[in-house]
């Protein structure tokens, strides 16, 4: 098994072990730091011994004992014998082994990282950590904050589950119905991490994007009727469909409009666009619903200049009026709008937005402005919002396009 597939296989089974753990010890701070030590054993242990033939059993037994060494004070002696004692290999336990258990646990612990006693930010920075795998680094950057901010928000949001004394268990239906917005953000967010990694040498992290629709594929399967967890599988869908179209031979970025639409994936744009068919005449489109209704129409395009840019326009007005505080959404109607009305009136927008803090210094807003000049003739312009966008992105194939780009401009800094 390759590196790529053990960090694979421990993305998809970390989360099941910490979920059984969890449960079984009541503690959830102190097995998420058991299940990393034994994420880094794993990763030391298994390419040199391979990987053992119950992955998920073997990070239990190891986060097992990390656990209760840490319960190694006097008066909490009686207490660890007895989780000693009760400690059965978990490949031996009906209730850990089945397909839907494995599904039931990795669900149980989405579900219980979006906790009662946490905000709604604590909540998906907490799941993006637990159940995501990403970094505080990515967190933060997904949350555009300080990554010192999100690091204290993730230990805070540990401390208070803890303190709460509610235990992990499974939820019933309204517990979940209330969660549930706060799980879809989460998985939304990782989704977004692999389409477009924040940071790094490669343009895509592919584990995160399939987790997100594998994750989001579960989450359909208990609550089916829900119509924003089925747009949210149909933006995965019709997004992800392009994968393959989106970097060249050296893994350069290929924007959009240059992409060669005879690799998308076109199985999956079909499921992407059956699933949103089927829900959209019966229910008020949601955020997820009118996103994956731009997806499709993008996917749908048999060329660029085909869009249908009016409409896509119409949906982003009523994206806005749905997500009124998320400025990467204004940032999209921004060029949608000057798709329709001509680059000088999208730069009239981005003037306005340029004033939330938020976007002031993101790399896609100098990347936004850099377009619409370079669309509206003034290369010169461009190629300066070119290398100012460059030198704030923190992705390789992102600052290595717009690099790209300012050199295209023809323009020469004197």
């Amino acid at each position: 098994m390759t590196e790529a597939e053990i960090q694979r296989l421990l993305r998809e089974t970390a989360p099941q072990a910490l979920g059984i753990l969890t449960r079984r010890f009541g503690d959830f701070a102190t097995a998420e730091d058991a299940v990393q030590e034994a994420l880094i054993a794993a990763v030391a242990q298994w390419p040199r011994d391979g990987v053992p033939e119950n992955p998920r059993a073997w990070l239990i037994r190891v986060a097992s004992r990390r656990m209760t060494d840490e319960a190694r004070a006097e008066s909490a002696r009686r207490r660890r014998e007895k989780i000693v004692v009760s400690l059965v290999p978990p490949e031996e336990q009906p209730d850990t082994t089945g397909e839907g258990a494995v599904e039931d646990d990795t669900l149980d612990l989405l579900f219980m990282c979006c906790h009662s006693a946490l905000s709604p930010a604590s909540s998906i920075a907490l799941t993006l950590r637990a159940v995501g795998g990403l970094t505080t680094a990515e967190i933060a950057r997904a949350f555009l904050v300080p990554e010192a901010t999100m690091a204290q928000r993730i230990s805070r949001a540990k401390a208070t589950i803890k303190e709460s004394g509610i235990p992990f268990e499974r939820l019933d239906a309204g517990e979940r119905t209330a969660r549930l917005a706060a799980v879809t953000h989460v998985l939304y967010l990782i989704f977004n991490e692999g389409y477009t990694a924040s940071e790094g040498p490669s343009l895509a992290r592919v584990d995160l994007s399939d987790e997100a629709i594998r994750l989001t594929r579960l989450l359909r399967r208990l609550v089916p009727a829900d119509p924003e967890v089925a747009g949210l599988l149909a933006l995965m869908l019709l997004t992800d469909a392009r994968r393959a179209a989106r970097t060249g031979p050296a893994g350069e970025l290929i924007p959009l409009d240059e992409q060669d639409r005879a690799l998308w994936d076109r199985a999956a744009i079909s499921e992407g666009a059956a699933i949103l068919d089927a829900v959209l005449p019966g229910s008020t489109p949601g955020p997820y619903q009118a996103s994956a209704a731009i997806a499709a129409l993008h996917d749908e395009a048999p060329s660029a200049d085909a869009t249908d840019w009016p409409q896509i326009l119409a949906l982003y007005d009523l994206l806005q009026s749905l997500s009124p505080d998320n400025p990467m959404v204004a940032l999209n109607q921004t060029v949608a709008f000057a798709m329709v009305h001509g680059p000088a009136a999208g730069l009239a927008h981005l003037d306005v937005l340029a004033a939330d803090p938020r976007l002031a210094n993101h790399h896609r807003l100098d990347a936004v402005r850099a377009h619409l000049l370079e669309r509206g003739g003034d290369h010169a312009a461009a190629a300066v919002a070119y290398r100012r966008a460059a030198a704030r992105a923190t992705s390789a194939p992102e600052r290595d396009y717009l690099i790209l780009r300012a050199a295209r401009s023809g323009f020469v800094p004197g």
